[in-house]
């Protein structure tokens, strides 16, 4: 017979579990849509920055944010969370920058953002050059500079000869997608035929672009950590929604056991005061 104290203290752990993560998922609904706000809000810049730089970097000017080279040392900005529970969504990127690094023939270094892909990138004793944490759910543009002037500064001078950003891109609360984009050399965005119209800058071009490239490039990284913050708040989200669930069918089942060891139990008391008031008799 199954210990009745034992499954209802086993009863009383499930459903205080099922508490906390009904409260984790209620927080993460939060500030997933704070997220999608943040990256809401900031899409307009993006789409009109790109356009200027489309429309710049088709002109004949040479920047060195621009410049082509043999590549013989790669740098990879990964971005993953700083905490877990969120589902596959850490191993899924992890395992992403892992098969590229792996596919690549020239030497790869990584700037790390968040401590879980930091830690993987540890185990798998790659060559981390810097590290970043602690950025929080609703980090500023001013927060995410040190990680643009660190890629910037090392494409310039030749330390690396590509860079890429390895992120998860928020589709929808149900589906976040690894990506691996590269943003250096820059690449600007084809033109549309409707917005293929003749500018006149102030000052020269080179000026111009001076200024707006490294902006393009910090907007990048800016917006890949606002999807990876969103997608880590879906993800967690659905995780704990799922938990929840799983907590309650587990409560159900344990509960139906303990009722079938009480009335095993009482039908045994039942027995044995019949047998014993027959003995009697």
């Amino acid at each position: 017979m199954a210990d009745i104290r034992l499954i209802r203290q086993r009863i009383r752990g499930v459903r205080n579990i099922a508490k906390i993560t009904r409260a984790m998922e209620m927080i993460a609904a939060a500030r997933m849509r704070r997220a999608q706000e943040s990256g809401l809000a900031g899409r307009p810049y993006s789409e009109k920055i790109t356009q200027v730089i489309a429309a710049l970097a088709a002109l004949p000017v040479l920047h060195p944010l621009l410049q082509c080279r043999p590549v013989t040392k790669i740098a990879v900005v990964h971005i993953t969370p700083d905490r877990g529970l969120c589902g596959g969504l850490v191993a899924n990127i992890n395992r992403k920058a892992a098969s590229f690094i792996l596919e690549q023939k020239a030497a790869v270094k990584l700037i790390a953002v968040g401590r879980k892909g930091l830690d993987f990138m540890r185990r798998s004793r790659q060559d981390i050059v810097a590290e970043f944490s602690g950025l929080g759910d609703r980090p500023s543009l001013l927060d995410t500079l040190p990680i643009s002037r660190i890629i910037i500064d090392d494409f310039t001078s030749g330390a690396v000869d590509e860079v890429y950003l390895a992120y998860t891109r928020f589709i929808s609360t149900m589906a976040q997608e690894p990506v691996l984009e590269r943003v250096l050399p820059a690449e600007p965005a084809p033109i549309p035929a409707v917005q293929n119209v003749e500018y006149i800058y102030e000052p020269e071009l080179i000026a111009v672009l001076g200024e707006l490239l490294p902006r393009f490039i910090e907007m990048q990284v800016y917006h890949a950590i606002l999807e990876s913050i969103a997608s880590e708040q879906s993800a967690r989200m659905v995780a704990m929604r799922n938990a929840t669930d799983n907590a309650s069918e587990l409560i159900d089942d344990l509960t139906l056991m303990h009722n079938k060891a009480r009335q095993e139990m009482i039908t045994k008391e039942l027995l044995d005061i019949t047998g014993g008031a027959a003995a009697l008799a």
